[in-house]
């Protein structure tokens, strides 16, 4: 069978499971297409042939053992440098970090190994994870395979070119401001924030998180169908008690009511008319599938959210996280920590309690907001992806790119779940909405996200375009 590549991730793993293609095979075909079309966009910076064939013939042995390989038995897949593979280094795009080498699994990890996915590949993301924007001194710059001139999104950047180009049927990310979302819309597929607990995750070989990154960042998948989205929750969610952040909340909740809201303009934020056209386009195609969309003028508080958000995260220890990025020398870096010097300092003891407690009003009046909704649609960003690297063009360019990523900044304060869904491209450039739920009601997300798939996506994968 050729092009095993091209194929989702529940179509391989159905039949490595029958016996009619063996994880080897599927091994051979991940690896040959990252050799491919990897050299032209940088965006998997480490892998080791001979233990993906070690993994694959480990899947294949328990195959014929009569045993359950897992649901994602034979799926190559790839991990963002930034969390913990044993043998490898968890850069985090950190030349500080070169040497920093984990001894064993993130759960996260982990779990994809219990699944029975093949570990192809380290993802490239930039310098700390603090961008929209996937470039840093230690791996390079990494591609769109769309469009080499346009952002592949960050910091999972190089988890969504390697999805989008069919290196991996499902790539591992990270979201504390829409890193795993941002990713995929960029690179015109899709991805899934999940809610803070859903998926365990903990790094080993670094020191434990502040408490923003704690109650804000998440792992989650990005993948070409939302169907694979699913499967990989289920992967990516069994329990590990390493994370005590970590609920047991079952995958499917209640059946709601299709009913959800639309949102054009969030927070006031100024929407291109693409973005606007798309996110009406992913409306209609919810109504078609027999949804009920209701328009609103704007949503629960998003701005303010985006506020705590950024302070929780770039704020607490400011001063330490801008000396490490001094010592870095990454310009995107430093220009992340020193635009957002005057909106993130101080962070004082009253911020903090400010910030816990803002936290918990504006949670309730989310939650409160989805017993009428099962879902919110509302644009990713407020533009088209960007031109690469536009937030070190100018002050100007630096503020813009702060301001349209409004609503994936915005959730993660509250810890909801939001899902991205590529739905077309204008030129080269892909489009797609953004479509949030309540706490681990990532299963309303989904359903929502199936029915917006339905009415057309980008082809993927594809090969790399100059």
């Amino acid at each position: 069978m050729q092009d095993l590549w091209r194929l989702s991730a529940a179509d391989l793993a159905n039949l490595v499971k029958s016996k009619k293609v063996s994880a080897r095979e599927a091994a051979k075909a991940g690896l040959a297409r990252l050799d491919a079309v990897n050299p032209a966009l940088n965006a998997v910076i480490d892998h080791w042939p001979d233990d993906v064939f070690k993994q694959a013939d480990a899947v294949d042995a328990a195959i014929a053992r009569g045993e359950d390989p897992g649901v994602l038995a034979g799926v190559p897949v790839t991990i963002k440098a930034n969390v913990d593979q044993e043998g490898f280094a968890t850069t985090n795009g950190l030349k500080l970090q070169r040497d920093l080498i984990a001894r064993e699994d993130n759960p996260v990890v982990a779990n994809f190994r219990k699944a029975g996915a093949i570990l192809l590949g380290r993802t490239n993301c930039p310098a700390f994870s603090y961008r929209w924007f996937t470039t840093n001194l230690i791996h390079g710059d990494t591609k769109n395979p769309r469009d080499a001139s346009l952002t592949p999104g960050g910091s999972s950047g190089g988890a969504g070119s390697a999805v989008a180009a069919g290196i991996g049927h499902i790539a591992h990310g990270t979201d504390i401001a829409g890193s795993i979302r941002y990713p995929a819309y960029a690179c015109g597929v899709h991805g899934l924030r999940p809610t803070l607990g859903r998926i365990p995750a903990f790094n080993p070989a670094l020191p434990e998180r502040p408490i923003g990154p704690q109650i804000m960042a998440v792992s989650g998948p990005l993948a070409r169908t939302v169907n694979d989205l699913r499967i990989s929750l289920a992967a990516m969610s069994a329990r590990d008690i390493r994370d005590p952040w970590f609920v047991p909340v079952p995958l499917e909740g209640p059946a709601r009511p299709k009913r959800a809201a639309l949102c054009l303009n969030p927070g006031g934020l100024a929407t291109t008319p693409e973005v606007k056209a798309a996110v009406s386009d992913a409306g209609k195609r919810l109504e078609r599938a027999g949804w009920t969309v209701d328009v609103i003028a704007d949503t629960p508080p998003m701005r303010e959210a985006v506020e705590w958000q950024i302070k929780l995260w770039l704020g607490d220890g400011y001063e330490a996280q801008l000396e490490a990025a001094e010592r870095e020398g990454d310009p995107g870096a430093l220009a992340c920590l020193r635009g957002n010097r005057s909106r993130v300092t101080p962070m004082d003891q009253a911020n903090y309690a400010e910030a816990l407690t803002r936290r918990a009003t504006l949670t309730r009046e989310w939650m409160l907001f989805f017993e009428k909704y099962a879902v919110l649609l509302t644009p990713v960003s407020g533009e088209l992806p960007f031109p690469d690297h536009l937030d070190l063009k100018d002050d100007e360019s630096f503020k813009r790119v702060w301001e349209a990523q409004l609503p994936q900044i915005a959730i993660p304060f509250m810890g909801l779940p939001g899902l991205v869904v590529s739905t077309g491209l204008v030129g080269k450039a892909p489009v797609g909405v953004h479509i949030v739920s309540g706490r681990y009601r990532e299963d309303l997300c989904l359903l929502a996200g199936e029915a917006i798939e339905a009415g057309g996506v980008p082809p993927s994968p594809i090969d790399p375009v100059g």
